[in-house]
């Protein structure tokens, strides 16, 4: 037997080795098919910790610098609902009698710095004569508005309480889809409540919510007296502040939205320095470059904005803008969407030089403005 295989033991092993290369090799000679499917098969994770079992350290490091917001103010209601009958308003103008009464609502805030400026959102404090913030280790305090700003609906408030429980900002332009993060606030009034969620979106807008759109979208249930609340990491650092969602019943629907802290800090810093938001200002309206405009004007494809207006007297008309001019670059920047574009000058400081790179009637041609000061825009009435 050992005589056998020391003769032909050699012999078939390569035969059996050779036979294993043409499967593989060429597996239609023997039969088999040329296509196989080509598949990623992920580790065994079974036994590995992909994230905490529990969020409760983040809770405890953000939740104290949560508040409930309280506001009251005096409104002018019809005494008679009857009187808020459209058509008899028509009639009677503003002859009908009314008293007034003391309306209040909820909300959330955030302590930003232990020296007691905190940030919420405009529409919570809007009107508001009244403002009490109740902190979670139960103290209580009366607040009031440094200063608000209604373009991207955030409001800086300030109290005068010792040893307050700061929170620690994070970094909101490095989120990606898919990062867990917690809403912390006061909905519906019952006290402090926590939600977690991922983060769905970012860089949202065009939503029509605020003139200035650059939200953070999460699935975290958001409801109502969330709205100046915190959305923050799985570390307890501040991502954004809590502002909006979208819902056909007034209820969370897993679609909520959160002003960047980034943005938020910067409007934080100009209200406290200035006591208003600072913002540049070409003194232009623009729109968005169809597909059948581009091909009028003879571009390529669609770059470029349109100038749909320009205001009297601004830093667009003082430097020869026209309305159908198209705009293809700002700063160096190269020019495709209105709202980003508009969102760029309203970052330069008033009295930058800035460059202009502009089509009109298939000739470019190149104009230095001086970014002016964006007028006020009124608190709209509560």
């Amino acid at each position: 037997m050992r005589r056998l295989l020391r003769h032909y033991g050699w012999p078939l092993v390569s035969g059996l080795l050779f036979a294993a290369l043409i499967m593989v090799l060429f597996p239609s000679w023997i039969g088999l098919s040329k296509n196989r499917l080509q598949v990623q098969i992920a580790p065994d994770y079974t036994h590995a910790r992909t994230g905490p079992e529990s969020y409760a350290h983040a809770v405890s490091m953000a939740s104290p610098a949560v508040v409930n917001l309280y506001s009251t103010k005096m409104v002018n209601k019809a005494i008679n609902p009857l009187h808020e009958d459209p058509s008899l308003q028509h009639f009677f103008g503003d002859n009908l009698p009314q008293q007034r009464r003391l309306e209040s609502s909820l909300g959330s805030a955030v302590i930003m710095s232990k020296d007691g400026y905190l940030l919420t959102n405009n529409h919570v404090t809007a009107g508001a004569e009244q403002i009490v913030v109740a902190l979670k280790d139960g103290r209580e305090t009366y607040a009031r508005v440094i200063g608000s700003d209604p373009e991207t609906d955030l409001a800086v408030l300030k109290i005068n309480l010792t040893d307050l429980p700061a929170i620690t900002l994070g970094h909101s332009d490095s989120v990606q889809i898919g990062d867990v993060v917690l809403a912390i606030g006061n909905p519906y009034g019952v006290g402090q409540t926590v939600t977690m969620g991922i983060v769905s979106a970012t860089g949202r807008n065009q939503l029509g919510i605020n003139t200035y759109e650059d939200f953070i979208q999460t699935d975290a249930a958001i409801n109502p007296g969330n709205s100046g609340g915190a959305l923050v990491d799985a570390r307890g650092n501040l991502l954004g502040i809590n502002t909006a969602i979208f819902s056909r019943s007034g209820g969370s629907q897993g679609i909520g939205f959160a002003i960047p802290v980034k943005l938020a800090m910067s409007v934080m810093n100009s209200i406290v320095e200035h006591g208003k938001v600072v913002r540049g200002w070409l003194g232009i309206e623009v729109q968005a470059l169809t597909a059948e405009l581009a091909e009028s004007f003879g571009l390529p494809e669609r770059s470029g904005i349109l100038v749909a207006g320009v205001f009297r007297d601004g830093p667009a008309a003082k430097v020869g803008l026209l309305p159908g001019d198209v705009i293809l670059e700002i700063a160096g920047e190269a020019a495709h969407d209105g709202r980003i574009s508009m969102n760029q000058v309203a970052r330069m400081k008033p009295g930058e030089k800035m460059s202009l790179k502009v089509l009109r009637e298939n000739k470019q041609l190149t104009f230095k403005a001086e970014v002016g000061v964006r007028p006020i825009i009124a608190s709209p009435k509560q």
